[in-house]
Formats: C-alpha cells, sequence, structure tokens
C-alpha cells in the first residue's frame, strides 16, 4: 500500500512490474537507497560521478530483473539493491585496474630512456620529420606508435586493429619501436638537435 511518498516493498515491486507507477516508484528508490549506495561507492575508491552512475545502473539492472522476475524477494530490497550496485562497481574496478593502473605502472617502469622520444611525437614542428622517420620502421611499428600517440587509443582497442594475441604483446612490441625509433633519431641530427631544444 502507497502511503504519501512510501511503499511497503510489495507495492513497490508491484508498481516495477506493472509499470503504472513506474517514475514515482523510481523516485522512491531514489529517497531510500541512493545515500547507501553512494556511501559504499565513495567508500570504495569512487567518485561522485562513479556514485550516481552506479546508482542509475543499478536501478536499471533491478527494474529489468524484478520484471523477469528474477528477484524471489529472499533479501530485502535495500539488501538487494545494494548487492547490485557492489558487482557493478567490482566489475567497474576490475576494468580500471586492467586497462589504466597497470598500463600505467608498466609505462612508467619501462619507459624512462635516455632519450624519451614519446613525449615529442605529437609536436606539430617535427612531426613529418618523425613520420618520414617512423615509415622506415615497418607497418607494425608505424600502425601501432600512430595508433598509440596521434590517435590516442588504448592497448586495448590497439589489439583490435593489430593481429596480436592481447595487449601484452602489443606493449612489448611498441617498446621494441621506441628503442629502435630512439636509436634512429639519434642518427638524424636536424631532428636531435629540435629535441635537445624544448625546454
Amino acid at each position: 500500500m502507497i502511503k504519501g511518498n512510501l511503499y511497503a516493498e510489495v507495492d513497490l515491486l508491484s508498481a516495477v512490474r506493472k509499470g503504472d507507477q513506474l517514475n514515482s516508484a523510481i523516485y522512491f528508490i531514489y529517497q531510500q537507497y541512493s545515500q547507501t549506495i553512494s556511501s559504499f561507492i565513495l567508500a570504495n575508491s569512487g567518485t561522485e560521478q562513479d556514485a550516481e552512475d552506479v546508482f542509475q545502473e543499478t536501478v536499471v539492472t533491478f527494474i529489468d530483473l524484478v520484471r523477469k522476475n528474477k528477484y524471489r524477494g529472499e533479501a530485502g530490497i535495500k539488501t538487494f539493491l545494494v548487492s547490485i550496485a557492489r558487482n557493478i562497481w567490482l566489475n567497474e574496478l576490475k576494468k580500471k585496474q586492467r586497462s589504466g593502473i597497470r598500463e600505467q605502472i608498466f609505462e612508467n617502469n619501462r619507459e624512462h630512456k635516455e632519450l624519451d622520444v614519446s613525449q615529442y611525437i605529437a609536436d606539430r614542428e617535427i612531426k613529418q620529420q618523425f613520420m618520414a622517420i617512423i615509415d622506415r620502421l615497418g607497418e607494425h611499428c608505424k600502425k601501432i606508435l600512430t595508433l598509440f600517440y596521434y590517435e590516442n587509443l588504448s592497448m586495448k582497442e590497439i589489439v583490435q586493429h593489430l593481429p596480436y594475441e592481447n595487449e601484452q604483446v602489443v606493449r612489448n612490441k611498441k617498446y621494441k619501436c621506441l628503442q629502435h625509433l630512439t636509436g634512429m633519431v639519434r642518427d638524424n641530427p636536424a631532428i636531435a638537435r629540435m629535441i635537445s631544444n624544448k625546454p
């Protein structure tokens, strides 16, 4: 039974299933449960935006599960929503860890070289000269470096453009390409002078 802005759990579920009072039901869910879910996300390395995104996805998932009769009521609605949010956020953290943190650690550990070519590749003044040198590295090196530095694709995205098994193989190949490129730049006095004159 609905009492003002309050729903009994059975009535909330009925409103979600039937859809005739869906907006009111969603508003009630937001009022009653958003703070609990937000607190969980913020306490587990999330931001306010993360909390908002996860809550919205949680509500959509909850509605879908209720309408498909996959919510049996073994746990209360609050417990069920928190469980959904927890799974969504843990999956998101795993994705972020795979695509961001691991890549950053790898790059920081592997690419401190005497001549750091990478930070100058996008410089317009020497871009054309770099491209001429990159052309001499071979098709795969050219494609990896172009996709990474010019098109700003992640390792995961680059894998889809090249015949490599996984991100780690692409990282290793990119590292070798950069080493080769570094040697070629050292042998090109014009580019080497331009790089050494950068502030």
